[in-house]
């Protein structure tokens, strides 16, 4: 658009007014009575007056980028839809009518946030429709679930229309009043296909926090997709006139990116599961999306037939999309897209699915706007079809959550999901900020509720792909320790040394007697996954030590090198087995390596693991503690690994936790120290290989103190 501004009419009417004041005739001179006439002046020769009109040219900004984009596009199906009607509706004149969009945030005078009248048809998006007082100053955008979100990014203004019409909960709200939540396999006319609309990137982008997707209850789903910062927003990632992916930037992290086409092999080191189970965990996550929905349609097909006697079929740009698929091909065929072939037996069940379905195909973007998310609906949308299938689909080498440190749906992110905040003290490891504002500042504050770890989380941005330097770490026990100065392994001992400690035990319990309950006492919770204190075993003083009794200190296994990053893949977390038959040929797994032919367990059996070694002292010990806890508390004692605080009163004496049961409040000190050391060694599941040696110490020295007889048993 270039705008021309011709003032030949304007200067040629301004020039004759000046001509003409010019050439006016001198007026009479009047009478004067007392003073003699004088002479008028004499009259000025009209000057030539010579017009020359130009025209004004003025240079839009950005005029070029904007006329190629689809927003400028006023001949699209997008403006044009509603040539026949003559006016665009009311309800989709908002973002299909440059004077709509205007009218929703009373740029044009009236209310903010609604639209009362139509407004004409192929009217397309100009310069004023985003760039008014209004637009620029809108911040808060409402998504169709009725969730409210909150930007200083400027993206606010795309938000307004790239959120879809339709939302999770208004879909289950329509189930509910068709009466279907109690049988959502009850085949009904009163509800239909529910299409959560085109292009709605922002509910994708902004995942559970706005209930884009149907999410199933009893399930966690990934919030605003925590992408690096700058590049987590509408406009930090399209350029906002052209649309297009700002590619250059992406390339700066993701190596191999050369042009937009490559983006969809994009896959980071935190998302190195196989998803779609087809074996593959390099391809890009786009790849690992397009699996799912394979997987997702192919239930729902099973789903369909065997539930409503009709085959569901999908086709991506034929309204409603879903259609009776009537030779049964897989597909719809141009034949089968017709309006009286829409597939209409919908059980709420399905229903949901579809609408998930829907809600992937319609953001081509999503494998970069929030993949997690979207692995998530597709996942819970097939495992729930594959509950009612009589030949369920085989969904074991498919995975809806990442490992570790990116499992956003894990306890460990989602556990102050109620509160809004994670508390200042548990900041530090289970916030995506957490860990660089410690080593920053030396200390933690309260922070935003985190979606697992982040690349920033570990690695300093400004020197990428450095890790942040950590020399040595303190510990609960008072003690400083490190695998070494520069050693990379130092930031995993940050977080990975648990809460507690033979001192902090000690400190505790001093003022009690050792066999004496006391109302006031509780279970000391060691806390989770403490395996740098293991591995450094008294140095670190994080298991209970018994007093008169030698520990072993750093684990004695490869003394020199041998660190958690040797063993571990930082990403994935897993164990690189591949360096323990280096050493240890002829096993199959290391849970069966063992180096000492010693049966510290007494069950006579030298040939199996360590690991074997561990588990049958780790049940001597329980039996050890519930007898304990019979003879001398009097009240039985049982324990749930999976319920907090694990340790239960067990008055059936069943060994599990029955949902009556509440916890165990008849503690001594010796049953804590017992039950402590218990709850280490279930806490950090390779402790057999991380100080084997060292946990049966720990063990040994447990169940002997709760007077048990120990012939059988042998501590190294």
């Amino acid at each position: 658009m270039r705008l021309q501004i011709k003032l030949y009419s304007g200067l040629l009417f301004l020039g004759l007014v000046l001509c003409l004041s010019a050439c006016q005739a001198a007026e009479p001179c009047p009478e004067c009575p007392e003073l003699a006439p004088e002479p008028c002046p004499t009259t000025e020769p009209c000057p030539d007056c010579e017009i020359c009109p130009q025209s004004l040219v003025v240079d839009v900004p950005y005029e070029t980028q904007w006329v190629e984009s689809g927003h400028a596009d006023a001949d699209s199906s997008a403006f044009r839809y509603w040539d026949d009607e003559g006016i665009v509706e009311a309800s989709c004149a908002t973002c299909h009518s440059a004077s709509g969009y205007q009218d929703f945030l009373g740029a044009d005078a009236t209310a903010r946030g609604s639209i009362e009248n139509p407004h004409p048809v192929g009217n397309g998006l100009t310069c004023v429709t985003c760039h008014n007082e209004p637009a620029t100053s809108l911040t808060n955008v409402i998504f169709p679930s009725g969730s409210e979100v909150s930007t200083s990014s400027g993206s606010a203004r795309c938000m307004v229309c790239h959120q879809g019409r339709s939302a999770g909960n208004r879909l289950e709200a329509a189930i509910v009043a068709a009466g279907l939540s109690e049988n959502r396999d009850a085949v009904s006319t009163d509800i239909r296909f529910y299409n959560i609309h085109y292009y709605a990137a922002a509910a994708t982008l902004y995942g559970g926090a706005v209930n884009g997707g149907y999410q199933y209850a009893g399930k966690s789903y990934e919030a605003q997709n925590q992408h690096v910062s700058g590049f987590d927003s509408c406009i930090g990632c399209h350029d906002p006139h052209t649309l297009d992916v700002k590619v250059d930037q992406c390339r700066m992290c993701h190596q191999g990116v050369i042009n937009s086409a490559n983006l969809t092999d994009i896959r980071m080191s935190g998302s190195l599961v196989d998803y779609d189970g087809d074996g593959n965990n390099a391809e890009g996550i786009a790849l690992e999306i397009n699996g799912l929905q394979n997987l997702l349609l192919t239930t729902m097909q099973s789903y369909s037939l065997e539930i409503t006697g009709s085959t569901i079929g999908y086709h991506p740009s034929a309204y409603p999309y879903f259609f009776i698929d009537l030779n049964t091909n897989g597909t719809v065929d141009e034949d089968e897209a017709k309006a009286d072939n829409a597939f209409t037996t919908w059980t709420a069940r399905l229903l949901a699915a579809a609408y998930n379905y829907q809600t992937s195909q319609k953001d081509t973007g999503a494998y970069a706007h929030n993949p997690k998310y979207v692995i998530q609906l597709l996942f819970d949308s097939a495992a729930d079809l594959n509950t009612m299938l009589s030949s369920p689909q085989d969904l074991r080498a498919v995975q809806r959550d990442d490992a570790g440190h990116f499992n956003s749906s894990s306890a460990s992110f989602r556990h102050w999901d109620p509160y809004g905040t994670i508390e200042a003290r548990c900041a530090r490891c289970h916030s995506a900020d957490g860990l660089p504002t410690f080593l920053y500042n030396g200390v933690n504050i309260a922070t935003q509720v985190s979606a697992g770890f982040t690349c920033s989380t570990c690695h300093d941005m400004l020197d990428f792909p450095d890790l942040y330097p950590v020399n040595q770490v303190s510990f609960p026990g008072g003690s400083t320790l490190s695998f070494g100065e520069d050693n990379n392994a130092n930031l995993c001992l940050t977080c990975h040394q648990g809460q507690e400690s033979t001192a902090s035990v000690d400190q505790t319990l001093s003022a009690y007697e050792n066999d004496l309950v006391n109302p006031d006492l509780r279970v000391i919770n060691p806390h989770y996954l403490h395996t740098g204190a293991t591995m450094f075993g008294s140095r670190a003083g994080g298991a209970y030590e018994y007093a008169g009794q030698i520990y072993i200190g750093r684990s004695p296994h490869i003394e020199i090198g041998t660190t958690c990053l040797v063993c571990h893949d930082a990403h994935s977390l897993q164990p690189q087995n591949e360096h323990c038959f280096v050493c240890h040929p002829g096993f199959s797994k290391p849970t069966d390596i063992r180096s000492t032919v010693v049966d510290f367990d007494g069950d006579t059996d030298t040939a199996e693991g360590l690991a074997g070694e561990i588990t049958t002292l780790e049940d001597a010990l329980l039996s050890a503690i519930q007898a304990y806890a019979i003879s001398t508390t009097g009240v039985p004692i049982g324990y749930d690994a999976l319920e907090y605080p694990y340790f239960f009163g067990d008055a059936n004496q069943n060994g599990i936790f029955d949902n009556e049961e509440g916890a165990y409040r008849s503690w001594t000190p010796r049953l804590i120290r017992a039950a402590y050391n218990y709850q280490w060694v279930q806490n950090d599941s390779g402790a057999y290989a991380h100080n084997g040696l060292y946990i049966i110490q720990v063990l040994y020295d447990s169940i002997a103190d709760l007077g048990t007889d120990m012939t059988a048993y042998i501590r190294p």
